[in-house]
């Protein structure tokens, strides 16, 4: 998978200031208030800024963390996983692999079949529903 690259400019010029925040910054979206923490419909969801592929709706299930929440990415080789030591804890941030783009992080809470739990940002998805 090639990497995508652009520069803070661009990456701002193409975002919206929240979604730019989260992203590129590392930031964090308020619990309950995404677009996708409820969502029922049926779909891929994508990264918000390649449009890469990440996760299925089949995956998705309430966490009740006020986030999407998915026990598997459709194809691991999307995301990255990088150690996070900041809030004063050692957590696992997840990121697309092709733009490095801050989803949310990794936790071992999950349900079956993987037993994680895939905390992600709303603004960091797009959901491109089944037809």
């Amino acid at each position: 998978m090639s990497k995508i690259v652009k520069t803070e400019a661009q990456w701002a010029a193409e975002l919206t200031p929240e979604q730019f925040t989260v992203c590129r910054k590392k930031g964090t979206e308020r619990a309950f208030t995404g677009e996708y923490h409820d969502c029922k419909k049926s779909g891929v969801y994508l990264c918000r800024c390649c449009g890469t592929e990440l996760f299925s709706s089949t995956t998705k299930f309430d966490s009740g963390t006020g986030w999407p929440s998915f026990h598997s990415p459709t194809l691991s080789e999307n995301i990255a996983r990088l150690e996070d030591k900041t809030l004063f804890s050692v957590r696992t941030e997840v990121l697309c692999a092709k733009c490095d783009s801050h989803l949310g992080h990794v936790f071992p809470d999950g349900p079956p079949p993987t037993g994680e739990r895939y905390c992600i940002n709303s603004v960091s998805l797009e959901l491109k529903e089944d037809s």
